[in-house]
């Protein structure tokens, strides 16, 4: 389906050139479907090249999305132009007062250092508050997604010994989720990390679930659904190269760091890799924009509300799922069919039996 970028976004023409729809948000009414509103938070330093990737995985799914540019008031970068964050970005200030459909909110170079030293953390707190309250759901990626659960949870991250670098698999931990629909058992997604969040330290904390991780690699997908939110802590948004790119970086700047593990071809670095993970990331992220046109719908049309009360459960299994459906539809009356719904997966013999929704 249609992304809708500014016109002169360096992303727009790339994205057109490999063939992806791609509209100036002008167009929107043209394209047949009133698009989602993302705000993108590009905390990454390519800014350019992050923005082209996250466009790319949200232009793979059936549901047309305008994305929005967005930087905290009190973050400055240093890694792209000025021009361009003028002409492209706008600053939280600037969109606080309007309301998106989704939030993501990227990784940053910032993970090893305590979360109350980085510059934009008390401003990065109120966004993820603005978030919970301006939009169906917040989408936090890598380090981003570390900082959620530390400023909702509490949930602490912990130095490893050495970067966690390569492609790993991961097991999907909740088959149930919609959120995984079509992903299968396990899937493969970039990992690039120094630090991590363990599950031991999430597991008693109250509506969150792990919907997959790795005995290799840790972590990798939570979610909570009384916050709608959900934390990626790896790179499924990556391009083939961009592993490669990191791994010249490190050496170049004299860092000890291994060649990226299950990666290159014959593990021979003058070999091209190729973006396996490259359908989970369009599934993923394809999923999430599917949920939240149907949280959408809902809200526009009440009569869509029991769709979405079996959506908000498929989505994010747990206690929380049928209040959450009475905040989005807004129709209080439907909470005794979401809460008996909720109940009735709970008390199957396996919570993971539950069949995911179609």
């Amino acid at each position: 389906m249609t992304i809708l970028l500014h016109p002169d976004l360096p992303a727009f023409h790339n994205l057109a050139a490999e063939g992806v729809s791609v509209s100036a948000p002008t167009s929107g009414s043209a394209i047949g479907m009133v698009p989602l509103r993302i705000a993108l938070f590009n905390l990454m330093p390519n800014k350019v090249e992050t923005e082209a990737q996250f466009a790319r995985v949200l232009a793979g799914s059936i549901v047309p999305v305008e994305l929005t540019l967005a930087l905290p008031d009190t973050y400055q970068p240093r890694h792209v132009s000025p021009d361009h964050l003028k002409r492209f970005y706008r600053r939280f200030s600037e969109v606080a007062k309007e309301r998106f459909d989704g939030m993501i909110v990227t990784g940053a170079p910032v993970e090893t250092m305590k979360f109350e030293e980085v510059d934009y953390w008390p401003e990065l707190k109120s966004i993820l508050d603005w978030g919970r309250e301006n939009a169906r759901s917040i989408f936090a990626v890598c380090w981003a997604g570390q900082a959620a659960l530390q400023h909702f949870h509490g949930v602490p991250k912990h130095p490893l010994i050495a970067k966690k670098f390569g492609i790993y698999r991961h097991r999907v931990t909740r088959p149930d989720s919609l959120l995984l629909r079509g992903i299968g058992a396990e899937f493969p997604t970039p990992v690039s990390r120094h630090t991590e969040v363990r599950a031991e330290d999430i597991s008693a904390q109250t509506g969150l679930e792990v919907l997959a991780e790795s005995a290799e690699a840790g972590l990798c997908l939570a979610a909570d659904p009384h916050l709608r939110l959900i934390c990626m802590f790896n790179h499924l948004e990556y391009d083939a190269d961009t592993l490669r790119k990191e791994w010249l970086r490190d050496r170049a700047l004299g860092r000890v760091t291994a060649l990226p593990k299950n990666y290159f071809p014959g593990e021979d670095p003058q070999s091209a890799p190729v973006a396996t993970w490259s359908a989970s990331a369009r599934r993923l992220f394809g999923n999430w924009l599917e949920v939240l046109h149907s949280w959408r719908s809902a809200h526009l049309h009440p009569s869509a509300s029991d769709t979405v009360v079996h959506n908000a459960e498929s989505l994010l299994v747990g206690c929380e799922a049928a209040e959450l459906s009475v905040r989005v539809s807004g129709h209080p009356g439907h909470f005794a069919r979401g809460a008996r719904r909720t109940r009735t997966a709970r008390n199957s013999a396996d919570p993971a039996d539950v069949q995911p929704s179609r």
